[in-house]
C-alpha cells in the first residue's frame, strides 16, 4: 500500500518547502518511487511553473510530468466553491492523486501557499483535502517575527483545527524560530502537545531566509546590465547609495545589495572597486533606480572588467524600489542547489528523522470520507466488469442513472421494459444510451421467457406453483430480473424505485436463496456523512429480530463494511449503555452482543450502547471509558426496524448525508433494493455496489 503524508501550514512563508525537500530526500533513501503532489497551486503567469513543484521535480529529477503534480490553481478552486462545486473539486483531486498513487511507493503532498486567498479559507481547504485523501499531517508553523507566546498559540490553534476534523497530526515543525527562543519554544510546546505528536524546532538561518539577486530581478523586473552569471549571489543586507563616496563606503556590509539612482556613476564604480578589494566585504549587486542608466563612458569601463556583480536597472524611484526589495521573500529553487542542500542539511540536523520515519511507517488510516469511498467503489467496479439488470425501465431515474453508468464505462446493463417506450423516454430526457453495453428486453417477448417459466415451475412446483402461475409470475419484471441473476444471464439486480422492498426481494428469497450458514437476509445503508462513512443495519428488512438474528445481522454488516473498505467497529445500539439499563429490549441487545463475541472474537464490538456514546468520542469516554468501540463506532446495529429506518432517514435529512442502500446481504447472488424516494445518484451508487458484490460472490 502506498504511504503518504500531507505537509501543511497555517500561514504564508512558513518554510514548508524546507520540510518538503528534506522529507523527499529522506524518502528517496528508502523507497525507489517517491511522488510529489500539490493539489492547489498559486496562479502564476502564462507559461510559468509553480516554483515549489519546479524545485522538487528538477532538483531530485523525479520522473513525473509537471502537469500530473497538481489539480487546480487557486482561482479555479475559488470559482468552484462559489458555484457549489466543492464536491467536483474533491473528486478531481482524489482522482489525480490516485493516478499518482498507482505509480509510487510514497507520495509527499504539499498544501497551499497562503498567498492570494483568505487564511481561514485556505486552512479549511487544506484540512478538507488531507481528510479526503486519508493522509496524516506534518504541520509547519513559522516563528519568524513572533514572540514565544505567539509561536505556542499559533501552533496549538492550528493543531486543534486538524484535530477537530479528526485529521491526525504526526509531527509539528516550528520553523524560523529566533535562536534565543529555541529552547523555550521546545520546552513549552513539548509540554502542551499530545505525547504521540512529534516536535522539531528549527532556528532561523539568514542563509536560507535571504533572497538572491536572481529573486530580486524576478520580483522587480527591469533590465539586467551586467553579471548574469552571478545572479545566484545571496543578499543579506541593503544600503541606499545617496551619499558621498567616502561616507558610503562606511555602510558596506557582507553580501550587500546597493540601491542607488541610475545617474550615480560614482557609486556604481565605487561598488565595483569595493567588491574587487580585499579591504571591503563582498557586494552582492547593484539596483539602479528612476529609469536611469550610467553614462556611456562608465558602461564602457564596466564592460572591460571581469566578474562584475549583477547590476539591474529599474524604472521605479529609490524609495519605492527599496520598499519592494524589503518585501521580497526568498524561495528555495533548483537554480540555487547550494541553498537546497543547506535546507536538506538543516532538516536532517533539527528534525528527528528516525522518529518521523517510524511514524510514517506505522501509520494506518482507519477512516474514509464519502468522496474517497465513492471513488474506491467506482474503481473496484471497473476492475471486473459486471452485468446488472434494472427491471424498472419505465422510471426516468433508472434511465438517467443507466446513461451515467454506460458513459463512465462501469457495467453492462439490461433494462426491462418495452424497447420502443424506453427509447422514447430516453429521447424525451435527452439521454444517450450507448448500445454497445446495453440490452433492453421485454420479458414476455424475450428469448429467455419460456426457459425461465419452466425453470421457475421446476423450482417451485413443490410449493404449489403450476405452469400457468409460473407464466404469470415471469411476466413480472422483478421475477424475470431475479431469474436472469439465478440463471447467470446477469450478475446482479437493482430494483425498488417503483416497487416495494418485499416485491423486490420476494423472488430472490424463493429461488436465489441465502448463502450457506446464513439464516436471514438483512440490509445495510452506507451513510456518507460529511467527513466519514458509517454502516447502518438493519434499516429495511427485519422488523423485530431476535437476539440470535441481531447477532447475525451485526456479523453480516461488519463483513459488508470490511468488504467495502470501512474498518468495522460494531456498536449494538440500545436506549442504555453498558450495565446501566434493564428490560427485555436491553437484554436482547446484551445477549446479541455476547453472541457476536462468541462467534467472531476478532470483531471489536460494544453493546448495549447509546448512539451518542457510540459516535461521540467525548461521550464515549465518559460512559464507557475502557471500550475500544465507544466514540468511534463505524458499524451501528439497530435493535429493530422501527428504530433503524427512522434513524437513517433522520440522519440523512438533518445532515444532508448520502445514504447508499439498502444493500441486501446474505443472498447467494446480489439483489439490491432502492427506496421509492431514491435519486439518480442513489441508483448509480447501488448499481456500483451490486457490481462489486457480484465480483465477491
Amino acid at each position: 500500500m502506498t504511504k503518504t503524508v500531507f505537509i501543511a501550514s497555517a500561514e504564508p512563508y512558513s518554510g514548508k518547502s524546507l520540510v518538503t525537500l528534506g522529507l523527499v530526500n529522506m524518502l528517496l533513501s528508502k523507497a525507489q518511487r517517491v511522488g510529489y503532489f500539490k493539489p492547489v497551486i498559486s496562479a502564476g503567469g502564462e507559461g510559468r511553473r509553480d516554483p515549489h513543484i519546479d524545485t522538487v521535480l528538477r532538483y531530485f529529477q523525479l520522473p513525473t510530468a509537471y502537469e500530473d503534480t497538481f489539480a487546480y490553481t487557486g482561482p479555479e478552486v475559488l470559482r468552484l466553491i462559489e458555484t457549489e462545486g466543492q464536491g467536483e473539486m474533491l473528486d478531481t483531486i482524489i482522482r489525480r492523486y490516485k493516478q499518482l498513487e498507482e505509480q509510487h511507493d510514497f507520495i509527499v503532498v504539499e498544501g497551499t501557499d497562503f498567498v492570494g486567498h483568505g487564511t481561514a479559507f485556505e486552512f479549511e481547504l487544506n484540512v478538507t483535502i488531507a481528510k479526503n485523501l486519508g493522509e496524516p499531517v506534518l504541520l509547519v508553523v513559522s516563528g519568524e517575527a513572533k514572540t514565544t507566546a505567539q509561536i505556542i498559540s499559533s501552533t496549538l490553534t492550528a493543531l486543534r483545527g486538524f484535530e477537530a476534523r479528526e485529521v491526525p497530526v504526526l509531527t509539528v515543525v516550528a520553523n524560523k524560530v529566533p535562536p534565543a527562543q529555541v529552547a523555550d519554544v521546545q520546552q513549552l510546546l513539548r509540554a502542551q502537545l499530545p505525547a504521540e505528536v512529534g516536535l522539531s524546532v528549527i532556528p532561523e538561518d539568514k542563509a536560507l531566509l535571504n533572497p538572491t539577486m536572481r529573486e530580486l530581478h524576478e520580483a522587480l523586473g527591469g533590465t539586467l546590465l551586467f553579471g548574469e552569471e552571478l545572479l545566484g549571489n545571496q543578499v543579506d543586507n541593503f544600503v541606499t547609495g545617496a551619499m558621498q563616496v567616502p561616507n558610503f563606503l562606511n555602510y558596506l556590509k557582507p553580501n550587500v545589495a546597493i540601491v542607488t539612482p541610475g545617474d550615480r556613476g560614482d557609486i556604481v564604480i565605487c561598488a565595483v572597486q569595493a567588491n574587487m578589494s580585499a579591504s571591503y566585504p563582498k557586494v552582492a549587486g547593484v539596483v539602479l533606480t528612476a529609469g536611469w542608466q550610467p553614462e556611456e563612458p562608465i558602461l564602457r569601463l564596466l564592460r572591460g572588467l571581469q566578474g562584475v556583480m549583477p547590476i539591474l536597472a529599474v524604472p521605479t524611484g529609490t524609495f519605492e524600489t527599496s520598499a519592494r526589495l524589503a518585501a521580497v521573500k526568498s524561495r528555495l529553487s533548483a537554480d540555487n542547489p547550494k541553498k537546497v542542500q543547506l535546507a536538506i542539511r538543516t532538516f536532517e540536523r533539527y528534525v528527528d528523522v528516525p522518529a518521523l520515519d517510524r511514524q510514517l511507517a506505522t501509520y494506518q488510516s482507519e477512516g474514509i470520507t464519502p468522496h474517497m469511498f465513492q471513488y474506491r467503489l467506482l474503481q473496484w467496479a471497473k476492475q471486473q466488469r459486471r452485468h446488472i439488470v434494472l427491471p424498472e425501465g419505465n422510471d426516468d431515474r433508472i434511465l438517467r442513472a443507466a446513461a451515467q453508468l454506460l458513459q463512465q464505462d462501469v457495467v453492462d446493463l439490461t433494462i426491462l421494459g418495452n424497447p420502443a417506450e424506453v427509447a422514447a423516454s430516453a429521447k424525451r430526457l435527452g439521454l444517450n444510451l450507448p448500445l454497445g453495453h446495453l440490452r433492453v428486453i421485454d420479458p414476455v417477448h424475450s428469448e429467455y421467457y419460456a426457459d425461465y417459466v419452466q425453470t421457475f415451475y421446476e423450482l417451485r412446483k413443490s410449493k404449489g406453483v403450476n405452469e400457468d402461475m409460473a407464466r404469470d409470475l415471469l411476466r413480472d419484471v422483478s421475477y424475470f430480473g431475479s431469474m436472469m441473476v439465478y440463471k447467470g444471464h446477469a450478475d446482479g439486480m437493482v430494483s425498488g424505485a417503483v416497487h416495494t422492498t418485499q416485491h423486490t426481494i420476494r423472488p430472490a428469497l424463493q429461488f436465489i436463496k441465502t448463502k450457506p450458514g446464513i439464516s436471514l437476509v438483512s440490509s445495510v445503508f452506507f451513510m456518507c456523512l460529511p467527513d466519514r462513512v458509517a454502516v447502518f443495519g438493519d434499516c429495511a428488512v427485519n422488523p423485530n429480530p431476535t437476539a440470535e438474528q441481531l447477532a447475525e445481522i451485526a456479523i453480516s454488516s461488519a463483513e459488508s463494511a470490511q468488504r467495502f473498505g470501512v474498518a468495522p467497529r460494531v456498536a449494538m445500539l440500545s436506549y442504555s449503555s453498558g450495565t446501566s439499563g434493564e428490560g427485555a429490549e436491553v437484554d436482547k441487545v446484551r445477549r446479541a452482543t455476547e453472541l457476536v463475541r462468541q462467534l467472531r472474537p476478532d470483531l471489536p464490538v460494544e453493546g448495549p450502547i447509546q448512539y451518542d456514546a457510540a459516535v461521540d468520542p467525548i461521550v464515549g469516554r465518559q460512559k464507557l471509558p475502557d471500550s475500544a468501540v465507544a466514540g468511534q463506532a463505524s458499524v451501528l446495529i439497530f435493535p429493530d426496524l422501527n428504530t433503524g429506518n427512522n434513524t437513517y432517514k433522520a440522519v440523512q435529512r438533518e445532515t444532508g448525508a448520502l445514504a447508499i442502500g439498502p444493500v441486501l446481504q446474505g443472498l447467494n447472488k446480489p439483489v439490491n433494493d432502492l427506496s421509492r424516494g431514491c435519486t439518480v445518484d442513489d441508483v448509480f451508487n447501488t448499481v456500483v455496489i451490486t457490481a462489486i458484490q457480484s465480483q465477491q460472490a
